[in-house]
């Protein structure tokens, strides 16, 4: 099997060869190459080459092709930072009040530029992998998380308790649906061959599992419906502790949910086996960059012991992984997962 169909069985839930491999690594990628951010995310042959470079010194399956959590924020309006040697990020709010909702105009992601760049580097991407490696077409929020930077996090979470705004709220939601999906669509028109949004702003280190439910997963929905309707897997992301949330993630429909290493894994395993392709846990900073490649290939085979009787799982980090990450602990993670051999279920810790 090369990578893509490994990748493809996992989705499929068939036994691949051997555990796929595809890591949320932008900014160590970036950093292999001795590119800054700023140059790393203005060009989409940069961006391209970063990615497989990686794939050439690591081997991985696929490739998770992202480059910041702003895209589609500033497509709309967001005020947006760009740092040289960090990734871009939304510093001010689109909309000062909520009754500004009906004055905002329909997001043309078309033509804006960050859009194009990012489509044009998994375009590349797409045809240089020849179907050998699987290529995750990642389009930045789902509409809760773009509600919360077009409106300001802190303003936002008090919007959502004031039911006489539970109008407006509805339409700021509708129309940032309206943009995750045209991100989507254009996403399709590249031949990636899987859909992604992240809603960490919907999980529980923020909102109540019970305001998820209300505001953010029927919305998700709708997102994945879209993906479906476009004949291609999706996958959901979402940061933090989600134990509380995972039934409730699962009735999105997402073929796959990329787990933070904060969610026990355990219970992960037993609430998603046979329903949907785990992707993850390991602690990005903690093990995968700052720990020891004795404590990362601890980790990995743990990790692998715990999901080895089933094979709707992708090993990768819980979140992006730091730009100064081992070169030493990637290899021992990779190490970890290409020996391993085990059909019991052992334990992540």
């Amino acid at each position: 099997m090369n990578g893509y169909q490994r990748i493809e069985a996992a989705l499929a839930g068939r036994r691949p060869d051997r555990t796929p491999i595809m890591l949320h690594n932008f900014m160590l990628a970036a950093r292999e190459m001795r590119l800054s951010m700023a140059e790393f995310r203005n060009d989409p042959k940069v961006i391209a080459e970063a990615f497989w470079r990686s794939v050439e010194t690591y081997s991985f399956d696929g490739i998770l092709v992202d480059v910041d959590t702003a895209v589609l924020a500033e497509a709309a309006g967001a005020q947006v930072a760009h740092p040289r040697d960090e990734p871009a990020v939304v510093v001010g709010p689109r909309l000062r009040t909520l009754e500004e909702i009906d004055t905002l105009e329909p997001v043309d992601l078309a033509a804006h530029r960050r859009v194009q760049i990012s489509l044009e580097a998994v375009r590349l991407l797409v045809e240089r992998s020849q179907g050998e490696i699987y290529i995750r077409g990642n389009c930045d929020q789902c509409p809760f998380s773009l509600a919360a930077m077009l409106r300001g996090p802190q303003e936002f979470m008090m919007d959502l308790l004031d039911e006489s705004q539970t109008a407006r709220i509805e339409r700021l939601l509708g129309y940032c649906t309206e943009a995750t999906v045209d991100f989507l669509r254009l996403m399709a028109t590249t031949g990636c061959h899987m859909l992604s949004n992240g809603d960490s702003t919907a999980g529980p280190a923020m909102v109540s599992p019970a305001l998820y439910r209300r505001f953010a997963e029927p919305w998700e929905k709708r997102v994945v419906a879209e993906a479906h309707r476009l004949g291609l897997p999706y996958l959901l992301h979402i940061c933090g502790d989600t134990a509380s949330i995972l039934p409730d993630m699962l009735e999105t429909g997402a073929d796959a949910l990329e787990i933070d290493y904060k969610t026990d894994a355990w219970l992960a395993h037993d609430r998603m086996k046979d329903r949907a392709v785990f992707v993850g846990n390991l602690d990005p900073s903690g093990v995968v960059a700052h720990g020891t490649p004795e404590l990362v290939e601890s980790k990995t085979t743990k990790l692998l012991e715990l999901f080895a009787d089933t094979p709707r799982f992708i090993l990768n980090s819980g979140c992006a992984i730091p730009a100064d990450a081992s070169p030493a602990n990637l290899r021992a993670m990779i190490r970890a997962a290409r020996g391993f051999s085990g059909t019991g279920r052992g334990g992540a810790d």
